[in-house]
C-alpha cells in the first residue's frame, strides 16, 4: 500500500508535520454589480452616442448637401439684377389738350414715377416703419426680423391666422421685380440671394426709390404718387401725417384696406403704422396722437383739371400714338402727348351736335317706347328702379323714373336723387303734362308719324321706365302763363352725326365729335364713317372747271340730260324734281346746287379731271371716272371733307389734318412733332433779322383758282343752299350743302377765313332721314347740318372781330349785277373778265339725239 507523502503539507517537527496556525477572521468584499451587466449598458449608451452623432452628421451633410444643390439650383436660374441701377418704372402717358389741360391717361399700371430726392422724408420713413423697421441697417436680409416672425407665427399657430412673412424693402423689390410671386421654397432663396447683391450693388436710397414707385397700392395705382392722387386727389407734398401713415399701411392688404369699403380696418391699420413711426422716433408721439384723431377721408375722384369732354379725339389720338410707338410705349412709356383739341369749342361742338340730333328726333322720331316696365306698387318700384340698368349714353341732366300714376292730361313719376356719393338715394316725385309731349311723343308705323296724343295713356302706362329731365318752374311775363316745375320726357335719339373743325392754315383739328355719345358707340363717325358726299362734293367738279380756264360767270347749260348705262337710261334730275332753268351762270348753278349742270361741266372737263382734283385734296382718292361720281356718289370721311375744304381758303395748299402738336418722352425730350416747318432766324440775337417760318405744304391749287371757289362758295350761303349756316354770324362765311339719294345723308361742309367746319347727319346703316309723308325740304343738309354748323362757329368766334376773306396778288375782282339785281365782286383770273359765252354742250338732248354721244367710255355701273 502506497504511503502519503506528506511533505506537502506542511513543516516537519520531529518527523511530524507541525501544527498550522488558526486562519485570522476577515470582514466579507463589498458587494460588486455582475461585471457582465455593466459592460452591457455602457455598451447601450455609448451605441446610442455613436449612432446619434452618425446620424447628425449625416443629417448634416444631406442637409448641406441640399442646401447647397437648392443654392446652386437657384444660383443658376437667378435673373440678372444689374439692371435695376438704370431701371425706369413702365410710366402712364398722358394727353393734353391745347390749352395744357389733362385729357386722359393711358396706362396698363397707373403710375406717375417720382425721383427719391421729391418724395417727402416722412412718407419715405412711414413706408419703413410700417414695411422693413431696419432697413436702413440691414444688408437685404433681416435675421433678427425672420426670428421675431418665426416666434409670432409659431404663437399664432390654431389661431387662423394667416402667417406673417418677413420679406425685407430689398426682398419684396427683388420679388415684384425679378423673381416673381410663386410661393416656394426656392423663390424665397433666389429673392433672398437676390437682395443681398442689390444692396451690394445700389444704394439704399435707390432701392428704396424703385420700391415706392412700383408699389402695388390698390385701386390700380402702382406707385405713392398714382395712390396719392387715387385715394386723396392730391399730390405727395400736399399729403397730411395721416394720409401720409395710410398709404404706408396698405402694401399688406391693399383690397382689405380700402377706406370706403372696410373704413374701419383702414383707420385701425394706419394707427398702427403712426405707432410704428413714433415707436422709430420718425414723429414725436403729440403728431401721432393728433393724426390719429383726424377722420380717414378719401377723395376718390377725377383730377378737377381733367377735360370732361371730346373721348372720341382721344380714341384717335391713342390709335395713332399706337400706330406711331407701339402699344407698350403708348401704354408704358410716360410720353406727355399735346394736342391741338380747343376744348371749350370741343364743348360747344358736342352741345351743337346733340341739340341737332336731338331737334330731328323730336321733329320726325317718334316716341319709341320705355326703358323698362317694372311693377309700381309703393312697395316695389323702389328696390326695382335701383335695379334697372343705366342706359349707355344717357345725358347728365337725365334721369331714370317710373310712372306711378298716369292720368288723361298729366302723369306722376318717381325717381332716385343721390346728393352725394355717401348719402343714400333719396326717392323723388314730380308731374309730367300732356301738353309737353303731346306733339313728339308720337308713335311711327310704317314711315308715317301717329296723329297727335288725345290722352297720357296713349304714350304711357303705370311701371314704365323712362329718361326724364326736370324743367324750372317759369314765372309768368305779359301773356306768358306762369308754368310749374315740369318733367319732360326725353329719349337717345337714333340718328347719328358728326362735326370737325379744324384751323385751315395748319390743319390742326381744333373739334372732333364722332357721334352722340361716346360711351353708347367708340366708333367714330367723324374719321371712320365713309359716307356719300353729295352735293357737298361739287365745289371739286367745279374747281376743275376753273382750272380749265372757264370763268365763274360762264352759262352752263342746265336742262334734262339722258344717259344709257349698263343698267339702263339713267336720267338724272335737279334736287326736288324742279324745272330747267335753262342757261345759268357757274355760280348761280353752284349756289342753286344743279345737277345737270353740274353732269354737264363734269363731261366738259373731263372726269379724269375731277377726279385728279379729288385725290389733290385727298377726299376720294382714286376715284373712279364715271360722271356719278361728279354728284358725290363716291364715298369720304368728315375729316377729309373738312381738309378738302381747308385748301380753297388758305390759298391752295395741301391741308393733312393733324391732332398731335408734339410727343415728348418721360425725361422731357421732344420725340415727335407735326408741325416740319422751318424757322429762319429764331435763334438769331435780337439784332438779327426777324424770324421767317416757312411753308413746306404742297401747292395743290392756284391761289387765284382758290379764291375763286371760295368767293362761289361765298355766295351759296349769302343766296344759295346754305343761307341758315351764315344767320346771325355778321361774318363772312362761305360753304356747301350735301344731300345724298333718298335724303339718307345731311352734310354742311362750310368755313371762315381763320375756321373751318365739317358737319354730317345720317343713320349709321343707311336709311332715309325723310318719313313718307313729307316731301324732303326738311331733311336736307341745308335744313339739318346748316344750324350745327353755325353754331360751332358762333362758338368759336364769338367775341373777335369779322375778318374778310384774303385776296391773292394777281386776282381780277370786278364788279358784276346779278340776275336779281344784285352787285357783287366776282373774281377773275387775268384777261378772262369778259371770256362768259354759251359753250357747245354735248349732252344736250337735240332733236331724235341722245346724250350718250359725249360720255366717256369709262362709265361703270354706280349709278
Amino acid at each position: 500500500m502506497d504511503t502519503p507523502d506528506l511533505r506537502a503539507e506542511g513543516p516537519m517537527v520531529g518527523g511530524r508535520p507541525a501544527a498550522s496556525p488558526a486562519p485570522e477572521a476577515s470582514p466579507p468584499p463589498p458587494a460588486k454589480p455582475p461585471r457582465r451587466k455593466r459592460r452591457w449598458f455602457v455598451g447601450t449608451i455609448g451605441f446610442l452616442l455613436k449612432t446619434v452623432i452618425v446620424l447628425v452628421v449625416a443629417v448634416g451633410l444631406a442637409g448641406a448637401g441640399a442646401a447647397w444643390s437648392l443654392y446652386r439650383n437657384a444660383v443658376a436660374e437667378l435673373p440678372d439684377y444689374r439692371w435695376l441701377a438704370d431701371y425706369q418704372p413702365p410710366q402712364m402717358s398722358r394727353i393734353y389738350a391745347a390749352d395744357s389741360r389733362l385729357m386722359a391717361e393711358l396706362a396698363q399700371e397707373r403710375r406717375v414715377f417720382i425721383p427719391i430726392e421729391a418724395i417727402p422724408q416722412r412718407l419715405q420713413q412711414a413706408f419703413v416703419s410700417a414695411e422693413d423697421q431696419r432697413f436702413w441697417t440691414h444688408h437685404g436680409v433681416d435675421p433678427i426680423g425672420i426670428f421675431r416672425t418665426v416666434i409670432t407665427n409659431v404663437e399664432a399657430i390654431g389661431s387662423g391666422r394667416r402667417m406673417a412673412g418677413a420679406s425685407t424693402i430689398t426682398q419684396q423689390v427683388a420679388k415684384n421685380m425679378l423673381v416673381g410671386a410663386e410661393r416656394s421654397l426656392t423663390r424665397k432663396v433666389r429673392e433672398a440671394i437676390l437682395a443681398l447683391r442689390i444692396e451690394q450693388a445700389m444704394p439704399k436710397s435707390r432701392i428704396l426709390e424703385i420700391y415706392l414707385n412700383e408699389i402695388f397700392l390698390g385701386q390700380q395705382a402702382y406707385g405713392v404718387a398714382a395712390a396719392a392722387q387715387n385715394y386723396f386727389n392730391k399730390s405727395l407734398d400736399e399729403l397730411s401725417l395721416a394720409e401720409v401713415a395710410f398709404l404706408a399701411a396698405l402694401p399688406k392688404a391693399p383690397n382689405n384696406y380700402n377706406p370706403i369699403r372696410f373704413p374701419e380696418a383702414a383707420k385701425a391699420r394706419r394707427d398702427w403704422v403712426l405707432e410704428r413711426m413714433a415707436e422709430d422716433g420718425a414723429i414725436t408721439r403729440e403728431e401721432a396722437t393728433r393724426a390719429r384723431a383726424e377722420p380717414l377721408v378719401p377723395r376718390p375722384q377725377r383730377r378737377p383739371d381733367m377735360v370732361a369732354v371730346g373721348q372720341h379725339f382721344t380714341e384717335e389720338v391713342r390709335r395713332e400714338l399706337i400706330t406711331r410707338f407701339g402699344v407698350d410705349q403708348t401704354t408704358m412709356g410716360g410720353l406727355v402727348v399735346r394736342t391741338s383739341l380747343d376744348p371749350n369749342l370741343q364743348a360747344e361742338a358736342e352741345k351743337a351736335l346733340r341739340t341737332g340730333l336731338l331737334d330731328y328726333d323730336r321733329r320726325r322720331g317718334g316716341w319709341r317706347g320705355p326703358v323698362a316696365r317694372i311693377s309700381a306698387s309703393p312697395t316695389e318700384w323702389l328696390p326695382a328702379l335701383q335695379a334697372v340698368a343705366r342706359p349707355p349714353g344717357i345725358q347728365p341732366g337725365w334721369r331714370l323714373a317710373v310712372a306711378l300714376e298716369v292720368r288723361d292730361r298729366e302723369a306722376r313719376f318717381a325717381w332716385l336723387e343721390r346728393p352725394d356719393a355717401r348719402t343714400a338715394p333719396q326717392p323723388r316725385t314730380g308731374m309730367m303734362y300732356l301738353d309737353d309731349i303731346a306733339t313728339w311723343a308720337r308713335p311711327v308705323r310704317d314711315g308715317r308719324m301717329g296723329p297727335v296724343l288725345r290722352r297720357m295713356q296713349e304714350a304711357l302706362s303705370p311701371g314704365d321706365v323712362v329718361m326724364v329731365e326736370t324743367l324750372p318752374a317759369v314765372a309768368a311775363q305779359g301773356r306768358t302763363p306762369a308754368r310749374p316745375e315740369r318733367l319732360m320726357l326725353r329719349q337717345m335719339p337714333e340718328v347719328e352725326g358728326a362735326v370737325v373743325a379744324l384751323d385751315p392754315n395748319t390743319g390742326r383739328v381744333l373739334a372732333m365729335v364722332g357721334g352722340f355719345s361716346f360711351e353708347r358707340s367708340w366708333f367714330n363717325r367723324a374719321s371712320q364713317a365713309m359716307r356719300q358726299p353729295g352735293s357737298s362734293f361739287k365745289p371739286y367738279v367745279y374747281l376743275a372747271g376753273l382750272e380749265a380756264g372757264i370763268p365763274p360767270n360762264q352759262l352752263l347749260l342746265d336742262a334734262p340730260v339722258e344717259i344709257m348705262t349698263p343698267q339702263g337710261m339713267w336720267r338724272p334730275g335737279n334736287y326736288g324734281g324742279g324745272a330747267a332753268q335753262g342757261w345759268v351762270t357757274m355760280r348761280s348753278a353752284l349756289e342753286r346746287s344743279l345737277n345737270l349742270v353740274t353732269i354737264r361741266l363734269a363731261q366738259q372737263v373731263g372726269m379724269p379731271a375731277v377726279a385728279d382734283v379729288a385725290n389733290r385734296f385727298g377726299v376720294i382718292p382714286n376715284m373712279p371716272r364715271v360722271l356719278a361720281m361728279s354728284l358725290g356718289a363716291g364715298e369720304t370721311t368728315v375729316l377729309r371733307q373738312a381738309a378738302g375744304y381747308a385748301s380753297f381758303v388758305n390759298g391752295g395748299r395741301q391741308v393733312i389734318p393733324t391732332l398731335i402738336d408734339s410727343v415728348q418722352d418721360r425725361h422731357g425730350r421732344l420725340v415727335w412733332r407735326t408741325d416740319a416747318r422751318e424757322c429762319a432766324g429764331c435763334n438769331a440775337d435780337p439784332t438779327g433779322q426777324p424770324p421767317r417760318l416757312s411753308d413746306t405744304r404742297r401747292q395743290i391749287v392756284d391761289p387765284v383758282t382758290a379764291f375763286q371757289m371760295t368767293s362761289l362758295l361765298q355766295g351759296v350761303v349769302q343766296r344759295g343752299t346754305g343761307t341758315r349756316a351764315g344767320e346771325g354770324l355778321g361774318r363772312p362765311v362761305a360753304g356747301k350743302t350735301g344731300t345724298t339719294d333718298d335724303y339718307k345723308d345731311a352734310w354742311f361742309v362750310g368755313f371762315t377765313p381763320d375756321l373751318v367746319v365739317a358737319v354730317w347727319v345720317g343713320f349709321d346703316e343707311p336709311r332715309t332721314l325723310r318719313l313718307l309723308s313729307e316731301t324732303g325740304a326738311d331733311v336736307t343738309g341745308g335744313r339739318l347740318a346748316t344750324p350745327i354748323f353755325r353754331d360751332v362757329v358762333a362758338a368759336a368766334t364769338q367775341g373777335s372781330p369779322p375778318i374778310p376773306f384774303r385776296a391773292p396778288p394777281g386776282v381780277a375782282l370786278v364788279r358784276l349785277q346779278l340776275d336779281n339785281g344784285q352787285t357783287i365782286l366776282e373774281a377773275f383770273r387775268p384777261g378772262t373778265e369778259n371770256s362768259a359765252r354759251p359753250p357747245t354742250d354735248p349732252l344736250a338732248a337735240g332733236a331724235g339725239g341722245t346724250a350718250a354721244a359725249g360720255l366717256d367710255s369709262n362709265l361703270g355701273g354706280l349709278y
